[in-house]
């Protein structure tokens, strides 16, 4: 019997992990048995996670339009991550991208996005950016973070220099004000 997409259904899986996890006892490699046995069940805390959260973000408000909880689903950390890992996510890369950015705690928009690299170009948004005080490689790093569970397609992030703003110049006068000379400065003591 399969289940969704043609996938195994709950009790086949359930029997080829137990199949797995017997064959590797038979083998008589206790460390990997225990290794294969904690991998199960980290998978298991994984999912479970996910499917909690799902039932969370679900039970919110359970009148709301499919479309908002559609949209809250695909906003959440876990569950996109989830959904990326399977192939199942319907937002594109682009898509994923701008949704991870939203979700950074800096105003970012996206420079351009290299496929074939993985490269992702940022650059800060609005009057200095985030005004948060954090350092390139903090805004940068907490890109990184959350572009992981939205957009793993991304494998560097590169926050470029701020080259839109020019540098405000500071007129500093040559003496005290007063009476100035062709040069703008005051004529020298003494001059005939």
């Amino acid at each position: 019997m399969s289940g969704v997409r043609g996938g195994p259904d709950a009790e086949t899986a359930g029997r080829a992990v137990e199949e797995i996890l017997d064959r590797l006892a038979a083998g008589g490699d206790r460390a990997a048995c225990e290794t294969a046995e904690e991998l199960v069940r980290v998978l298991m805390e994984f999912y479970g996670a996910g499917f909690a959260r799902v039932l969370d973000l679900l039970g919110r408000d359970p009148g709301r339009p499919a479309g908002e909880a559609r949209d809250a689903l695909l906003g959440d950390e876990l569950v996109a991550s989830l959904l990326v890992l399977h192939g199942l996510h319907p937002d594109d890369v682009p898509t994923r991208v701008a949704r991870a950015l939203s979700a950074v705690p800096h105003a970012l928009e996206s420079a351009g996005f290299d496929p074939a690299t993985g490269g992702l170009r940022l650059r800060l948004t609005g009057s200095g950016g985030c005004g948060c005080g954090g350092t390139r490689e903090a805004v940068e790093q907490a890109a990184r973070d959350v572009l992981a569970c939205f957009a793993p397609e991304v494998t560097a992030v590169v926050l470029e220099a701020d080259t839109e703003r020019e540098p405000v110049l500071l007129q500093i006068g040559a003496g005290p004000p007063g009476p100035s000379g062709p040069n703008g400065r005051p004529p020298a003591a003494g001059a005939p």
